[in-house]
């Protein structure tokens, strides 16, 4: 069996802390908070639950294509742009629901305009490799 890369490796494993933060912290929101914020807040927080996971799970896909085409300039960018956009994104929505301070709402469209780039760098990669 072919041994992993370094990229892969830990592309791989902050997917899988990324997922399992996922799953916490929106359990924390449905048994926690939900009974604590409001309608429009929790909806707020389950958009960024939902994106976290999504693009949790976007790394590990990243580290399996990796391994499959090897590590390139292009994968190693789109991995480090889905990681900070669950950060800015999804982060931002969670501390704009649980403290209602609208102000983090600008930082919100920063970690969007990384899940874009890192698909786009990811496309790129794809478009740009010849056929076997």
């Amino acid at each position: 069996m072919k041994e992993r890369s370094i990229m892969q490796r830990a592309f791989i494993a902050w997917g899988a802390v990324l997922s399992m933060l996922a799953v916490a912290i929106g359990a924390f929101g449905a048994h926690l908070l939900e009974p604590v914020i409001s309608e429009h807040y929790m909806k707020v927080y389950e958009t960024g639950v939902q994106y976290h996971m999504f693009h949790a799970l976007g790394l590990i896909l990243i580290a399996l294509i990796a391994g499959q085409w090897g590590e390139s300039a292009r994968l190693r960018w789109a991995g480090r742009l889905l990681g900070t956009g669950i950060v800015l994104f999804s982060g931002s929505l969670y501390v704009l629901s649980i403290s209602g301070i609208k102000v983090l709402g600008a930082i919100t469209p920063l970690g969007g305009v990384c899940f874009i780039a890192g698909w786009l760098c990811l496309t790129l990669e794809a478009i740009s490799r010849k056929r076997a």
